[in-house]
């Protein structure tokens, strides 16, 4: 996957777990709260990934530019 692939499904992953969790405080279910958090977590591990892979990239088109 590329870094920006990664970014977006994870915002996308982020916003939906958000709204998960919304609507499980609004009613009460504690099963959707906990799913939205997941959810969430994981949108922001993916969006992790996708700045590491941005990083990495940046660092060796550095290193390739002084050579």
């Amino acid at each position: 996957m590329s870094s920006t692939t990664d970014k977006l499904k994870g915002i996308a992953n982020e916003a939906a777990g958000n709204i998960k969790q919304g609507v499980g405080n609004v009613t009460g279910n504690e099963k959707l709260q906990a799913e939205g958090k997941a959810q969430e977590l994981e949108g922001k591990t993916q969006r992790t990934v996708g700045e590491a892979k941005d990083g990495v990239k940046n660092a060796a088109d550095a290193v390739k530019n002084k050579l």
